[in-house]
């Protein structure tokens, strides 16, 4: 979070769909340049349906956990949510959603600004680290990662009326617990801070002090610390807009010192990010503008792969519209084409390794999915959702209708189809054509070869 504000980055394209329509029914494929192509969106942001933003990350008993800025319910013109939300995923793709976990009200002596948590758990006990009225940071306590929380001592744990050395804005937390127990809390603007917490997690164990980070670099906001081996990783957004820097060193207290770039500018004007490694795999969650109605304080939180070089610098993270999630492939059993994109269009095309062949499943209540393209995180989509034979199939911006929904039914031992909720029919290659680059539509299902798909992972 941050007080300065500026312009929406983005505004809504009208007509663009209309355009498309017309396209498809005169039998024009449309290239990737043409306006009627849908923004990215879908497997990312991985809450597709609420803005939410400042992710916090966390396994717990096998579980990923995020703890987020409701951006949902704020004014629209400032970060003043009143409340924290909670989500968990066992693959990175499907999350149930936990609702408000605790609010500003839940602090007796707190009134305002819900902004960026932090969480840790020990000894059984889950704790949610919440700064508040852009000058204290409180602590909440439960028995479950999801809640209930309730205030875990009655006062702020960090107060900048009353503590030494907070800085400017105490807020954005991070709680790091180190192999010998000890455990510190991050937070800050402009000047990174450090504070050492009591065993009891809702105390601390000596005074605030500065994070020293040498080298070509500025800090804004957004600590994180994470460690590999011996080397303590020290991350944080250099402001706004701001990129996220990581500095390493020795000791969790630093100093640090400046390695590179972890993640590039998003396009909003605030940068937050969570590392967290997830079966073996290291990701990053944070957030930008990749919802319609989006913007700099209706934010999305979107999850990449994150990856440690072997002399110990990070990659920069690749921003991608599709995600972390696994995906397939799906090839046509008449013709042995994949299920493909072209700009807004989908085809069935050559088998290549083309992030535009590659397809993620989101399952939806009642057993539907979306199916969501890689390549652009767009759904798949009938055009106008339609229920005529021969109408189009595409890919668009996900927006939760029914025609974008899909039952991924099986036909036999190796194919299935999919089968459209609003429509009932199924996804066709019009005449069982087998040339490259033909337009799908959907169909009355028959269980023909030409409705059939062999779905493999990709």
């Amino acid at each position: 979070m941050v007080t300065i504000e500026t312009s929406r980055l983005r505004k809504r394209r009208g007509g663009s769909r209309r355009l498309l329509r017309g396209a498809l029914a005169a039998g024009v494929l449309l290239s990737s340049t043409v306006i009627g192509v849908p923004p990215a969106n879908a497997a990312n942001p991985i809450i597709a349906d609420r803005f939410v933003a400042d992710p916090s990350a966390h396994v717990f008993n096998g579980r990923v956990h995020l703890y987020l800025t409701d951006d949902q319910t704020n004014s629209g013109t400032y970060w003043d949510s009143k409340a924290w939300r909670s989500y968990s995923s066992s693959n990175l793709v499907d999350w149930t959603d936990h609702g408000d976990i605790f609010s500003v009200a839940g602090f007796s002596w707190a009134s305002q600004y819900a902004w960026a948590p932090g969480a840790t758990e020990r000894n059984g006990r889950y704790y949610l680290y919440l700064p508040v009225d852009r000058t204290k940071i409180g602590v909440a306590v439960s028995s479950s990662p999801t809640g209930p929380f309730t205030d875990g001592r009655g006062s702020a744990l960090v107060d900048k009326a009353r503590d030494a050395n907070t800085g400017e804005e105490p807020i954005d937390p991070m709680i790091f617990t180190d192999d010998d127990g000890s455990s510190y809390m991050y937070f800050g603007t402009r000047t990174p801070k450090v504070v050492k917490l009591g065993a009891d997690m809702v105390s601390t164990a000596g005074p605030i002090a500065d994070v020293g980070v040498t080298g070509a670099t500025k800090y804004g906001e957004a600590p994180h610390l994470h460690k590999i081996g011996d080397t303590y990783y020290f991350s944080y957004s250099t402001g706004w807009p701001g990129q996220i820097h990581y500095a390493t060193g020795s000791s969790p207290l630093g100093p640090f010192t400046y390695r590179g770039v972890l993640l590039d500018y998003v396009n909003v004007n605030t940068n937050h990010h969570s590392l967290f490694q997830y079966q073996g795999q290291w990701y990053v969650a944070y957030h930008k503008n990749a919802r319609e109605g989006g913007g700099n304080h209706k934010r999305s939180v979107v999850m990449d792969r994150l990856f440690h070089n072997p002399d110990g610098t990070i990659r920069t993270v690749v921003q991608t519209a599709g995600g972390v999630g696994a995906f397939a492939s799906f090839t046509a059993q008449h013709s042995g084409l994949r299920l493909d994109t072209s700009g807004s269009a989908v085809q069935q095309a050559t088998a290549s390794n083309a992030e535009s062949q590659h397809w993620q499943l989101r399952a939806k209540p009642g057993g539907y999915v979306e199916v969501l393209n890689r390549a652009t995180g767009s759904c798949l989509d009938v055009s106008g959702g339609s229920t005529a034979d021969g109408a189009s199939v595409l890919q668009w911006q996900c927006h939760g209708g029914t025609n974008q929904q899909w039952t991924v039914r099986t036909v036999d031992a190796t194919t299935v189809s999919l089968v459209n909720r609003a429509s009932g029919k199924c996804l066709d290659v019009p005449s069982s054509s087998t040339t490259s680059e033909t337009l799908l539509v959907q169909w009355t299902c028959s269980g023909s070869a030409n409705q059939r798909w062999q779905q493999t992972v990709a």
